[in-house]
C-alpha cells in the first residue's frame, strides 16, 4: 500500500495526479452544494429537527437534507432505481433480462434507464419530503421545490460521471462516500463534548479516557469491516487441457464472504422505513404512535425485524449476483473442473454449500456493523448523529478499497506499458 502510494506522488505520474486533483475539486462543488438552501425555503420553519429513519440519507448527502439544500435527496433515488432494475431483470420484465444478457451495450441501456427511473423517483421523493418538512406550503410551491431537489440530483449524477470518466473512481460511490466522511469532524466533535463535560479533574479524565476508548472502539470496527470485505473462500479448479509444465499454478475461484455488499442493509432500511415515511406525510397521531412503538429500528420488535431484512436480502442478493448454476456451465464449458467434484448437478450443489456457509456468516457480520449503532444510541447518553459501525462506515471501507484497487491497478498496467517498450 505504501508503496502505491510514493509511486502516486512520483513526478513521472502527473496525469494520475491530475485525476486525483479533479475528483477532489468535483467533491469539494459537491460539499458547496450541501449548504446551498432550495430557493424560498425557511430554514427556521423546516421540521428536520429529529429526522429519525432519514438520519442515514441525512449522513450519506453530507448533512443535505438536514439543511434541506439544493442536494437533499443526494443520489439515493439513483440508487434506488438501480437496485429495482437489477430486481426486475431477474426474468421479471424480460426486455431488462435480455439486456441484461448483450453485455456492454445493454449496461449502457440499462443505465440509461436506470437515470430516467431515478430522475422521475426523485421528484416523488422531493415532493413527498417538502410536504413532510414545510407544513405551511401550496402544492404548486410543494411542486417547485420537488424540482429544485430533482435539479441537484440531477446535476450530482453529471458530476458522478466527470470523476468516473475523468477523476479517480466510481463518481456515485464517491460522492456518497464524501458526504458520509464529510459528517465525521462532527461526530468526533459531538463525542468529545458529550463525555469530556468538564468540572472536576477527575471527571475530566474520565472523560477522557472513554473518549480514547471510542476512538480505539471506532478504528477498530473499521479494522473488522476491512476484514469482512476482503475475506474469501478460494475454491481450487483445474481444467482438462492444461499441461504438465503448469500444473503447479493454482487457479481458484475465489468467493467472497460477503459477496452482497452494502446492498441488504440498504434493502433492509429502506424497506423498514416507509412505515415511518408514510406516517410523516399522512401525520396522523394512531399511526404514527403505532410505527414509533412497534416498528422504529429502535424497538425491539423493529430491531430484530431489521436483522432479518438483511439476512434475508444478503442471501437474496448474493444468489442474484452468483448463480451456481451458470457458474458450473461456464466452468464445464471452458473444460474446467473442482477437484473432486463431477461437472454438472454435482458441482451446482457444491458451489450451493460453500455460498449458503459464506453467507450465513457474511449477512450475521452484516447486520452486526449495521445494528452497531442502533444498540449505541440504546445504550449510551450522546446525541444520535455519534455512532458507532453502521452503514455509513461499510460504504467508506468498501469504496475506499475499490478506489485502491484502481489506483494500484492503474499504476501496475503503467508499469507494465513501459517495461514493455524497454524490451
Amino acid at each position: 500500500m505504501f508503496a502505491t502510494v510514493k509511486q502516486i506522488f512520483n513526478p513521472k505520474n502527473k496525469d494520475l495526479q491530475k485525476r486525483i486533483l479533479f475528483t477532489l475539486g468535483i467533491l469539494f462543488v459537491f460539499k458547496l452544494g450541501t449548504t446551498i438552501i432550495v430557493p424560498g425555503v425557511d430554514q427556521n420553519s423546516l421540521g428536520t429537527n429529529s429526522l429519525g429513519f432519514l438520519e442515514m440519507m441525512n449522513a450519506m448527502g453530507g448533512g443535505a437534507l438536514e439543511q434541506f439544500s439544493i442536494f437533499a435527496l443526494g443520489v439515493m433515488p439513483y440508487i434506488s432505481a438501480t437496485i429495482i432494475t437489477q430486481l426486475l431483470q431477474m426474468d421479471i420484465v424480460p426486455y431488462l433480462a435480455d439486456l441484461a444478457k448483450q453485455g456492454h451495450t445493454g449496461r449502457v441501456k440499462i443505465n440509461q434507464i436506470n437515470r430516467v427511473l431515478g430522475i422521475i423517483m426523485a421528484f416523488i421523493q422531493g415532493y413527498m419530503m417538502s410536504f413532510a418538512f414545510i407544513s405551511d406550503g401550496t402544492v404548486i410551491q410543494y411542486m417547485e421545490f420537488a424540482t429544485v431537489l430533482t435539479a441537484g440530483t440531477s446535476f450530482l449524477l453529471w458530476l458522478g460521471d466527470q470523476i468516473t470518466s475523468k477523476g479517480i473512481g466510481n463518481g456515485i460511490s464517491m460522492i456518497i462516500m464524501a458526504g458520509i466522511i464529510a459528517s465525521l469532524p462532527t461526530m468526533f466533535a459531538d463525542a468529545w463534548s458529550g463525555l469530556v463535560t468538564g468540572g472536576s479533574l477527575i471527571s475530566t479524565l474520565i472523560g477522557l479516557g472513554l473518549f480514547l476508548l471510542f476512538v480505539l472502539l471506532y478504528f477498530a470496527i473499521v479494522f473488522a469491516i476491512i476484514y469482512e470485505q476482503l475475506a474469501e473462500r478460494r475454491v481450487q479448479i483445474q481444467y482438462a487441457n492444461q499441461s504438465t509444465s503448469s500444473l503447479g499454478t493454482q487457479n481458484y475461484i475465489p468467493f467472497k464472504l460477503n459477496s452482497a455488499g452494502v446492498v441488504p442493509v440498504i434493502f433492509a432500511s429502506a424497506l423498514i422505513s416507509i412505515p415511518a415515511l408514510i406516517a410523516t406525510v399522512i401525520k396522523k397521531d394512531g399511526f404514527t404512535a403505532f410505527v414509533e412503538a412497534w416498528l422504529s429500528m429502535n424497538t425491539m420488535s423493529g430491531f430484530i425485524l431489521y436483522v432479518i431484512f438483511i439476512i434475508a436480502f444478503a442471501y437474496f442478493y448474493t444468489y442474484l449476483q452468483l448463480k451456481p448454476s451458470e457458474l458450473a456451465e461456464n466452468l464445464q464449458k471452458n473444460g474446467g473442473y473442482i477437484p473432486g467434484v463431477r461437472p454438472g448437478d454435482e458441482t451446482v450443489s457444491y458451489i450451493n454449500k460453500i455460498l449458503n456457509r459464506l453467507t450465513i456468516v457474511g449477512a450475521l457480520s452484516l447486520a452486526a456493523i449495521a445494528g452497531l449503532p442502533i444498540l449505541f444510541g440504546i445504550v449510551s447518553n450522546l446525541p444520535s448523529s455519534v455512532s458507532i459501525g453502521g452503514t455509513g462506515l461499510l460504504i467508506i471501507v468498501g469504496v475506499a478499497l475499490e478506489t485502491y484497487r484502481q489506483l494500484e491497478s492503474k499504476i501496475v498496467s503503467r508499469n507494465f506499458r513501459k517495461t514493455g517498450r524497454r524490451r
